[in-house]
């Protein structure tokens, strides 16, 4: 994976630095960010290069246009389908993606599951990619949130059922959101753009439930409807916390 916005690289030299393979700096450009930028990645241990605006654009590739530095990483990798089941009982929650396929959607529910305090679930097909773009538009989140790959959703979704979650799909023939109970153990299914929750995955969810809509319009974007639905769940589980 290659990075070329400057918040995107701080954040990644931050978190995870041995997952970096280099970062190539423009010569011609000497300003305070990749000065401080610079001196953050040897300070981590994190290999410089230098070269011209072509050098940047080269490694760059289709992956957008440089900001003054370009970032090579090492293929972020998934985590396993089982330890998306571990941590405290009670307090577990996930975002359930079924087929979200624009990787700009992906990066802004990122960014919503690191404010949220949940980890994320995609499956092996038929999803993004955690690439250049996905953690543009996560402004530094894909390098703070758990991404956990499961085979088939179905069967996932059914073990986390087993395991105690309460499993609610975002679905518009589902009832009001705000009159569920969403404490406790927690998976949240938001179906791709266009189609939603596919049959067979919505068919594996306790409930479906709805946002509400004043408007004309019938649903919100993924990754708007993530953050609305997500922040009711902090909410409620707040709320339901001893003072």
């Amino acid at each position: 994976m290659v990075l070329t916005r400057l918040h995107s690289i701080r954040e990644a030299v931050e978190s995870n630095p041995a997952r970096i393979a280099w970062v190539l700096f423009d010569a011609g450009r000497r300003d305070r960010r990749t000065r401080e930028l610079e001196a953050l990645c040897r300070r981590q241990g994190v290999p410089v290069r230098h070269g011209d605006r072509r050098a940047l654009e080269r490694a760059a590739g289709g992956a957008g246009a440089p900001q003054g530095a370009v970032a090579r990483m090492a293929a972020r990798e998934y985590r396993p389908a089982d330890e998306a089941l571990s941590g405290r009982a009670g307090e577990r929650f996930l975002l359930v993606l079924d087929g979200v396929e624009d990787p700009q959607n992906l990066g802004a529910i990122l960014r919503v599951a690191e404010g949220i305090g949940a980890g994320v679930v995609v499956p092996e097909r038929g999803a993004a990619p955690l690439s250049d773009a996905a953690a543009r538009s996560s402004a530094g989140a894909i390098e703070r949130v758990e991404v956990f790959r499961a085979g088939n959703l179905r069967r996932f979704l059914d073990r986390l059922r087993d395991q105690g979650f309460r499993v609610v799909g975002l679905d518009p023939a589902g009832q009001e959101l705000y009159g569920l109970d969403l404490t406790g153990d927690l998976a949240l299914v938001l179906g791709g753009e266009g189609r939603g929750i596919r049959r067979l995955v919505r068919e594996g969810c306790d409930r479906l439930a709805r946002l509400p809509m004043r408007g004309r319009l019938a649903s919100l974007n993924v990754a708007s409807a993530a953050a609305a639905a997500g922040y009711e769940a902090v909410r409620q589980r707040s709320t339901a916390k001893p003072s």
